[in-house]
């Protein structure tokens, strides 16, 4: 069922083609731009369903480009981790006060991009023990307050990955997390007809300017890769705070 087209669908529709280059460039971060504004468009609950389906179709647009860079031993492990969390996040969101929560988690990933930008660098070895904690720290977020990504984000950038890896990880992670939130959602109704019609109409702008941020990362270099994706990180970590 298509929505009505309005003047708040087409501010949404420019929103979503923002977040689409963001996505094409870095691999992250679209849903963090969407989200803030399509929940006062569409509703929160509508917004979780209209991301994640728009997200899933970018993902599998991204793959076949992405999938040699891919490093399975960590993304496997960290997103089925994450997968299995899920189900404790939604059960814990019922009795838990999420509000100081997520305040802290935004802290500590702002101040980690921060560290990060300044040049830092993680030099160790990611350990599965370590891999699966940030997996199970992820989709117990993403569950309780949505803001999920960060702590994967801050782990893999931590590291002297190059940037193509990285961003290969990121669209391999989104791809297992996303799939078990769409199975989720079913399971619990709120994929309805009006969310699949919205998403619908958003996903050809989005999918476009997903394309053109993939170009345009061909032709960027470490460092101005490393500085959006820190950049998005920042940005996560004081929105996660403002919440």
């Amino acid at each position: 069922m298509l929505p009505e087209f309005t003047e708040p669908l087409f501010v949404a529709i420019g929103i979503a083609a923002a977040a689409g280059m963001m996505r094409g460039f870095a691999g992250v971060g679209s849903g963090m731009l969407m989200a803030p504004f399509f929940v006062h468009i569409f509703g929160p609950v509508e917004t979780v369903g209209i991301i994640i389906l728009i997200e899933i179709v970018a993902t599998a647009q991204l793959l076949p480009s992405v999938r040699r860079e891919i490093y399975w031993p960590t993304i496997a492990p960290m997103g089925l981790a994450a997968a299995a969390c899920m189900p404790v996040g939604s059960w814990l969101l019922v009795s838990l006060k999420t509000t100081s929560l997520q305040f802290g988690v935004s802290l500590l990933v702002a101040l980690s991009a921060v560290a990060l930008l300044t040049g830092w660098r993680y030099e160790g070895r990611k350990p599965l023990a370590a891999t699966l904690g940030v997996g199970m720290i992820s989709g117990l977020l993403m569950a309780l307050t949505s803001l999920g990504n960060p702590p994967v984000m801050l782990y893999l950038l931590s590291s002297r990955d190059a940037a193509a890896t990285n961003r290969a990880n990121f669209t391999a992670y989104f791809a297992l997390t996303l799939v078990a939130l769409i199975v989720m959602m079913m399971v619990n109704g709120l994929i309805t007809a009006q969310v699949a019609g919205t998403a619908a109409v958003l996903l050809p702008g989005f999918l476009a300017t997903t394309w053109i941020g993939s170009r345009l990362f061909r032709k960027s270099n470490e460092a101005l890769y490393r500085r959006v994706a820190l950049g998005i990180l920042l940005c996560a970590g004081v929105y996660g705070m403002s919440l």
